[in-house]
């Protein structure tokens, strides 16, 4: 007779705690294969419980094939195959990686203002959309992502950045990560790609995951050394031309003439231009994009919601040649969008609205105010520090004259609690720099705090503010 320890007030039901019981005992051969298990009425009265509940208990055992029924005989022990069961003190622990280190004073260039975002407009074109009349959005949209979007952007690229195409050259998708590696598809295995250097990370770190040759190019004060590219064997850049991530330099009209006449020299040369901070100018007239200049069509243009409305948003963008348009029809035939198509309709209806241009123009005045406040700050330790990238976007560049290594410096910040940004993680040859040179990213800082986080870097680094001059 099986003999089980039943616990009449565990959570557990009873039939549950049976049908373990015999299913384990099966398993570790206690119960031979072949071997009759008690009937339900003997069993309930040894164990002093329902019939029912051993007819359930049995009917799972059955169902799952640990024991098979005779009729008017009873249930016997299945022969099943051995299992790869593991013993709990063999199993393998729980990986636990590291978190991610949060700064009481955090000047991350990725980060933007979040308490200026219009939740309540925003709110009202998402609940305007979930109701019955946009039931078919639950289906799946079109593949290069919904046309009113398309639309949209190509109305705003227009006008805000000189860039003529239809609706039909665009492809939405989710974010830079996801899209750099369809462009790369688009092209041979056997092309090689030229990358700022420094540069974007995740670019390069997706460059080096599709095992593509990669040409490391110089950026100077002018942005990429466009000389130094055509000495390579490169056939597509990748540039950042209107604010060179992370350096902020912006490409001169010198070399954005070069870069064109460069792409235009082969069939199989083009040029990848990232646009993707280029609302945010504070010196001087908004520059065009490079593609605005391009009459060969050798420009790809890329860009993003990111900065302009949230990272979390995950809607980027590219603009394809006509010919490139063709190719990319023949390799993503069975390609579906990757954004939500509700969260494309809210961004379309959103732009369609006048929304986003006020949004954007807000968040100029915003960005500008805590840029001319950073600035005004670092002026005060100019005998140690140096600015350089502050034209455009939500990040500068910050030159230190310290007697201590970037690693050091960055050591002694992350030690007060501040977040800096080393140049040199954003370098494709990792060499110790010859100078210190940070990121100090300004869009998530309110504007009262960047006085004093200011001050508390510079205290942490013992750098004192300049001795006024003495006039005789």
């Amino acid at each position: 007779m099986l003999l089980f320890q039943l616990e009449k007030d565990n959570e557990k039901p009873l039939y549950d705690q049976l049908y373990n019981g015999i299913k384990e005992a099966i398993i570790s051969k206690k119960i031979a294969v072949g071997e009759k298990l008690p009937s339900k009425r003997k069993l309930a009265d040894f164990l002093n419980i329902s019939q029912t509940t051993i007819e359930i208990a049995y009917a799972q055992l059955l169902a799952e094939g640990y024991i098979m029924s005779k009729t008017r005989v009873g249930y016997f022990v299945e022969a099943i195959d051995e299992l790869p069961y593991i013993q709990q003190d063999t199993i393998t622990p729980f990986i636990e990686y590291p978190k991610k280190k949060t700064y009481k004073i955090d000047f991350n260039p990725s980060s933007i203002d979040i308490d200026a975002f219009p939740f309540q407009t925003w709110r009202k074109y998402a609940k305007d959309l979930f109701d019955n009349a946009s039931k078919e959005l639950l289906l799946t949209g079109e593949p290069q992502g919904e046309l009113s979007l398309r639309t949209e952007i190509a109305n705003y690229l227009y006008q805000s950045r000189g860039v003529v195409c239809s609706p039909e050259q665009i492809v939405i998708g989710s974010g830079t990560e996801q899209l750099l590696p369809m462009i790369l598809r688009l092209f041979s295995e056997d092309t090689c790609f030229a990358l700022e250097n420094p540069g974007y990370p995740a670019v390069h770190r997706i460059f080096a995951q599709h095992k593509r040759k990669v040409y490391p190019i110089a950026v100077d004060e002018e942005g990429i050394m466009i000389q130094t590219l055509e000495k390579t064997h490169a056939h597509v850049a990748y540039i950042t031309p209107s604010h060179q991530f992370p350096t902020g330099a912006v490409l001169s009209a010198t070399r954005r003439a070069q870069a064109l006449n460069w792409a235009a020299q082969s069939s199989t040369h083009y040029i990848i231009e990232d646009d993707y901070d280029s609302e945010f100018r504070y010196t001087g007239k908004p520059i065009p994009a490079l593609h605005a200049l391009d009459r060969n069509d050798k420009v790809i243009y890329m860009s993003t919601f990111t900065k302009s409305l949230m990272p979390s948003l995950r809607v980027a963008y590219f603009v394809l040649p006509p010919k490139l348009l063709a190719t990319y029809n023949d390799v993503f035939n069975y390609y579906s969008s990757t954004v939500p198509r509700f969260d494309q309709h809210i961004v379309a209806n959103f732009m369609r609205d006048g929304h986003f241009a006020k949004h954007l123009n807000r968040m100029r005045k915003i960005y500008r105010k805590k840029h001319d406040k950073l600035t005004t700050i670092l002026e005060k330790y100019s005998a140690s520090v140096k600015i350089t990238g502050e034209q455009a976007g939500m990040h500068i560049l910050l030159d230190v004259q310290h007697t201590l290594t970037e690693k050091q410096l960055q050591q002694l910040a992350s030690q007060a609690g501040i977040g800096i940004y080393p140049l040199l993680d954003y370098r494709l040859d990792p060499s110790e720099p010859s100078k210190a040179q940070f990121l100090l990213g300004f869009g998530g800082i309110p504007v009262q705090a960047i006085e004093p986080s200011i001050e508390h870097l510079m205290d942490c680094w013992s750098i004192q503010k300049n001795h006024p001059s003495i006039t005789k």
